[in-house]
C-alpha cells in the first residue's frame, strides 16, 4: 500500500513509473525538514475555469496542472503524510501561487470513522467525464486482517474550484470485479475498450486485473465491471500497470503490465486493449529493466516503440540488443516528448546525472546531454526524478519538470522551457516542497 506512481504526458505514449499524470513518486521514507517559511507567494484563490480537454486540468481553464506527491514533512517528529502538492497552471506555465495542500484530514474519505493516515497521488484522468481532471489516490484504511480488505482507492473529483473544494470519495470494485483478499492497488486510467469514456484498471490477487469501465459517478461507481481478467503469463499481483496508451492503433488503449512493483528490476509486457477490455496478453514480451516508455523514436514517426531503462539508465530501444549508455546512475526515470516541436520525440531521463536524448530523423540520437541540477546543503550526490516533460505554457514546446532532492530535508522543483534550440539554460520556476508545508 502506499507506493506512489510518477507519470507525464507528452507527445510520444508516456510513462513516469507511473500512470498518466504530471505526478511525482517517492519510494523513500516519509522525509522531514527543517521548520522554515514559504519562499513561494502567498497562495492565491485557484481561478474558475469552464471545462477543458487539456490532460491535467483540474480547475478546467484549459492549462495542465502539475501534481507533487512527496512533499518534504514540516518539522516536529510527526509520521503524518504532508499531503498532496497541487500547482496550477496558467497562460503562462505554471504558476506557484495559485497552489493547494491537500491532506488526508481535510481531503480523505474516512473509513468507519477513521481517516486514513496516508494519502498518495496515483493517476490522473476525466472519470465522468465533466471536462475537469479527476485524482486518483490510495489510502490506508483502517483493516483488521481477517477476509477481504476495504478498497484502497479514493476519488478527487475536479471542478471550477480545482481538487480542494470537497473531499474524496472511495472507488466501489463491485464484488464480482474482485479476487482473493490482496489490497487492489496501483490504478490505471485509459480508454481499454474505446467507447471514449476513461476506464480504470487496477491489479487484484494473482495474476488478475479488476477492470472498471467508465464514465464513473460521482459517488465513485463505475458504468459497468465484470469478472477480473486474467492475463496469462503475467503476474498482476503485485505488479504495477506503468502505463496505458493505444500502441496498436486499433482505437483502444493497452495496458503495460509489470512482473514487479515500481522501482524494481522486471520484464513487462501488454494486455491488449479491446470492446471488452483488456482481456489479451500481447504476443511479446519486453526485456528486464525498471521503467518503459513508447514513443516513435524509429525516425519514420510512424509506430510507437519501447524504450526500456535499466540500472544506470542503459537503454534497450525497440527491443533491440544494442543499448545506449547513458550513465545516469540510480533508479531511473523516462518521460518523452517533443521538446523543439521538429516532429521528432526526445526523451529525458532521471537519475544522479540527468540526461536528455534528442530524437532526430534517424531515431534518438546518441549523444547524451546531462540537464543540470540545482545545489542542494549536504553531502553525497542527489538524485533527480524527471515529474513531466510536457507542454506546459501553450507554444508546442514541451517544458521539462525535474525533482532534485538529497537526503530527507532538501529537494527542489526546477522547471525549464523547451524552445525551438532546445531546453532553456536555467530554469525559470524553482521552489521546495517544504514551501506547501511550511509555515
Amino acid at each position: 500500500m502506499g507506493r506512489r506512481i510518477a507519470a507525464t504526458t507528452g507527445l510520444g505514449l508516456a510513462l513516469l513509473l507511473s500512470s498518466c499524470g504530471l505526478l511525482s513518486p517517492s519510494a523513500d521514507p516519509r522525509p522531514a525538514s527543517p521548520h522554515r517559511a514559504s519562499s513561494l507567494p502567498r497562495a492565491r484563490t485557484v481561478p474558475a475555469g469552464h471545462g477543458s480537454r487539456a490532460a491535467h486540468d483540474f480547475n478546467g481553464d484549459g492549462h495542465p496542472d502539475l501534481v507533487l506527491d512527496s512533499l518534504l514533512a514540516p518539522s516536529g517528529g510527526r509520521d503524518d503524510d504532508p499531503g498532496i502538492g497541487i500547482v496550477y497552471g496558467s497562460a503562462r506555465g505554471l504558476d506557484p501561487a495559485t497552489r493547494e495542500l491537500l491532506t488526508p484530514a481535510r481531503h480523505a474519505a474516512p473509513t468507519a470513522g477513521t481517516v486514513p493516515a496516508s494519502f498518495d497521488a496515483e493517476t490522473v484522468c476525466d472519470l465522468d467525464r465533466d471536462g475537469f481532471s479527476d485524482l486518483v489516490v490510495t489510502t490506508d484504511p483502517p483493516y483488521d486482517g481477517v477476509g477481504r480488505p476495504p478498497v484502497p482507492v479514493q476519488l478527487l473529483f475536479g471542478s471550477p474550484h480545482g481538487l480542494g473544494a470537497a473531499r474524496a470519495v472511495k472507488l466501489r470494485i463491485p464484488d464480482r470485479a474482485r479476487f482473493g483478499n490482496e489490497w487492489p492497488d496501483q490504478p490505471v486510467c485509459g480508454d481499454f475498450d474505446g467507447d471514449g469514456a476513461p476506464d480504470l484498471a487496477v491489479t487484484a490477487s494473482g495474476p488478475r486485473i479488476s477492470y472498471l469501465r467508465g464514465p464513473f459517478t460521482r459517488t465513485g461507481a463505475p458504468k459497468a465491471a465484470g469478472a477480473p481478467i486474467d492475463i496469462p503469463g503475467t503476474a498482476l499481483a503485485p505488479t504495477a500497470p506503468l502505463s496505458s496508451s493505444d500502441l496498436n492503433g486499433d482505437g483502444t488503449d493497452d495496458l503495460l503490465v509489470r512482473a514487479a512493483d515500481p522501482g524494481r528490476r522486471a520484464r513487462s509486457r501488454l494486455a491488449l486493449g479491446s470492446p471488452r477490455g483488456p482481456v489479451r496478453a500481447g504476443s511479446a514480451g519486453y526485456p528486464p529493466g525498471h521503467t518503459t516508455v513508447f514513443g516513435r523514436f524509429t525516425g519514420s514517426g510512424r509506430t510507437a516503440v519501447p524504450v526500456t531503462a535499466d540500472a544506470d539508465g542503459l537503454l534497450t530501444v525497440a527491443g533491440r540488443p544494442g543499448r545506449l549508455r547513458t550513465g545516469t546512475g540510480g533508479d531511473p526515470t523516462l518521460a518523452t516528448a517533443d521538446v523543439q516541436h521538429d516532429g521528432h520525440p526526445d526523451l529525458a531521463i532521471g537519475g544522479t546525472r540527468p540526461a536528455l536524448l534528442s530524437g532526430t530523423a534517424h531515431g534518438l540520437s546518441s549523444t547524451v546531454q546531462r540537464l543540470a541540477v540545482p545545489r542542494l546543503p549536504g553531502t553525497g550526490r542527489p538524485h533527480t526524478t524527471v515529474l513531466a516533460l510536457t507542454d506546459l505554457d501553450g507554444d508546442r514546446h514541451a517544458d521539462l519538470v525535474l525533482l532534485t532532492r538529497r537526503g530527507r530535508t532538501h529537494d527542489r522543483v526546477t522547471v525549464r522551457p523547451g524552445g525551438p534550440s532546445g531546453l532553456a539554460k536555467k530554469p525559470t520556476l524553482s521552489f521546495s516542497t517544504a514551501d506547501f508545508t511550511a509555515s
